[in-house]
């Protein structure tokens, strides 16, 4: 292994807010219901305190550079007030600059825009919104224990443009409990119509330590669930929409952020349970934060630390299990760039790849083929 350059690669900033109005019984993400539907005043501003303490133990990690994108995910980040991420983003500029044309992502669910309307948000340097429609169908979402409307998800989208919001993303999932293919495809269909600019479109998948995990929902079979990605994509195509990674479609500029984790670059990460990434000049290292927003609270911010060396034998699978989700995958030379190995090193795995037409034959990029991304667990595999 080689000294990495940590300055020559981006360094991203993730927030996590944990709290929510209700835990959907599908999510696995570290989410905890508020009292009341409503977060206090007093614990906002304790846990906002927090986030800058424990950002200021990871200021040493920027090594020079800036933040060049920020995402504000959860648990329901909106439950926080435009005021509040008013006051945080300039705690955190004091400490490490943000560029100039930082782009700045904040999760919100439709129908519970909790605190201030979308302007406000924007008003305060937020310029992108993630949108956690999941669907739109009424039966749909009550299944999966949102707490908004239908109606709620379209005006929330609409609200969203008219406040000034040029980037609106729209989380949406397919295979849902008894979905068919026609309200699958309507789904798809009113994110579009109603003007979402990116939707990140992906399979309901039941993880352990959820209530679907404990009572399983009867979902639709293979032949279904084939047949509602082949005509969504194709859906999609058709309406001017770009997809640049598995489950994420654009008709602007991809989310700088995602790209940003996708290319195996840095972010640092605040809040309870909060993931982050970091190259020094010996290795790559990931860290996680103390997980219960209590014991997050509770601890010195030195003590949030969970900080763990990717080993060297790890690092092919680390590096290509983001990278080989883009479709057009990266370039050839950002392996030794981030890793700091040798690419030389993988000939036999890539050369067996390509022989399997799974992986480009192209010297100059790593990525997939088309099949290769029909059968990406496998080629994945090939790296462990």
């Amino acid at each position: 292994m080689t000294d990495l350059t940590p300055q020559n690669i981006p360094l991203s900033l993730y927030i996590h807010m944990p709290w929510c109005v209700r835990k959907c019984p599908y999510c696995d993400f570290n989410s905890h219901a508020v009292p009341d539907g409503k977060l206090s005043l007093d614990l906002e501003q304790e846990y906002l305190l927090a986030l800058v303490e424990d950002f200021k133990t990871q200021e040493d990690f920027a090594q020079g550079r800036k933040i060049h994108s920020v995402f504000i995910g959860g648990g329901t980040p909106s439950l926080i007030s435009a005021q509040g991420y008013q006051w945080l983003f300039t705690q955190l500029k004091a400490l490490v600059p943000f560029e100039q044309d930082c782009e700045i992502t904040l999760e919100a669910n439709p129908g519970t825009v909790e605190h201030d309307p979308f302007a406000d948000y924007l008003d305060v340097g937020i310029n992108r919104l993630s949108l956690g429609v999941q669907s739109f169908n009424p039966d749909h979402l009550t299944k999966l224990g949102r707490i908004h409307s239908n109606d709620d998800a379209v005006s929330a989208i609409q609200h969203a443009k008219q406040a000034g919001f040029q980037r609106v993303n729209v989380d949406l999932m397919h295979g849902l409990p008894e979905q068919t293919l026609e309200q699958a495809l309507y789904d798809l269909k009113l994110a579009v119509e109603n003007g979402a600019t990116h939707i990140s479109w992906y399979q309901l998948t039941i993880e352990p330590n959820t209530v679907f995990f404990r009572t399983q929902p009867i979902l639709p079979v293979d032949d279904v669930l084939e047949t509602i990605q082949e005509q969504g994509e194709q859906y999609l195509k058709a309406n001017g929409f770009i997809n640049y990674e598995v489950s994420a479609w654009r008709k602007e500029k991809p989310s700088s952020h995602n790209l940003n984790y996708w290319q195996f670059g840095d972010y640092l990460a605040i809040g309870a349970g909060a993931h982050g990434k970091i190259t020094q000049a010996d290795g790559v290292y990931r860290f996680q934060k103390t997980r219960l927003p209590k014991d997050y609270l509770a601890k010195v911010p030195a003590e949030h630390l969970q900080f763990k060396r990717i080993e060297k034998q790890d690092m092919p699978f680390e590096f290509m299990m983001n990278a080989l989700r883009l479709n057009e995958g990266v370039h050839a030379q950002m392996y030794p760039e981030r890793t700091g190995l040798n690419l030389s090193d993988l000939d036999q795995v890539i050369g067996s790849l390509k022989q399997r037409k799974l992986m480009l034959n192209d010297d100059t990029q790593l990525a997939c083929t088309a099949q290769g991304h029909v059968f990406l667990n496998s080629v994945l595999e090939a790296f462990l």
